[in-house]
């Protein structure tokens, strides 16, 4: 993908389809280094399934037999001498504390490095198709902190749906105004 915000939204897209209340999607950034950690608390992957998920010809999908959005997340990280790493725990064997994490990290300076793209669309696009979930968003930068936590705005907004375009507008310029008071760049 030619962006990391891609990786992200498709990755994150799978906790949706998990049945997942709630999804966690935390950047860290340093000078030379990003992680990405995307968390929910979905159904989880059984333990064959999550030995065979960064294999392109492991997936849920029914309409085809190809499922790219982890293994490319994967390469992507390893092309830049980062690392990738998937825990899951499913639902039938921890009905009380299930859910998968998926956390990759990217040298920065490497030449392979995907750029992170642009995140607030992702962000947005993401609240806007499920607005039922809990979305919370970190971007920890050198300069400070872009943060998002959608009950937080529930609370404040009461019976208007987050998935209203004005406030997909807000969400979105409120981004913006972090990544600028943080020094940081969301695409």
């Amino acid at each position: 993908m030619k962006e990391l915000s891609l990786n992200i939204l498709d990755i994150a897209q799978n906790s949706v389809k998990a049945k997942a209340s709630k999804v966690e999607i935390l950047l860290d950034e340093t000078e030379e280094l990003l992680t990405v950690a995307i968390r929910d608390d979905g159904c989880g992957m059984e333990p064959g399934f999550l030995a065979a998920v960064t294999d392109p010809f492991t997936t849920t999908r029914t309409t085809r037999n190809v499922g790219l959005g982890i293994p490319l997340f994967k390469l992507a990280s390893e092309q830049t001498g980062g690392s990738f790493s998937i825990s899951s725990r499913d639902e039938k064997n921890f009905p009380l504390d299930h859910g998968t994490e998926t956390k990759a990290s990217f040298y920065k300076n490497n030449i392979d490095y995907t750029p992170l793209g642009d995140v607030i669309s992702t962000v947005t696009v993401l609240i806007q198709g499920a607005p039922e979930i809990r979305w919370v968003y970190r971007h920890s930068l050198p300069g400070g902190e872009v943060a998002l936590d959608t009950d937080e705005l529930k609370a404040v907004l009461g019976d208007v749906p987050l998935s209203a375009p004005e406030v997909i507008a807000w969400i979105a310029s409120y981004l913006e105004e972090q990544y600028a008071e943080a020094g940081g760049t969301s695409a």
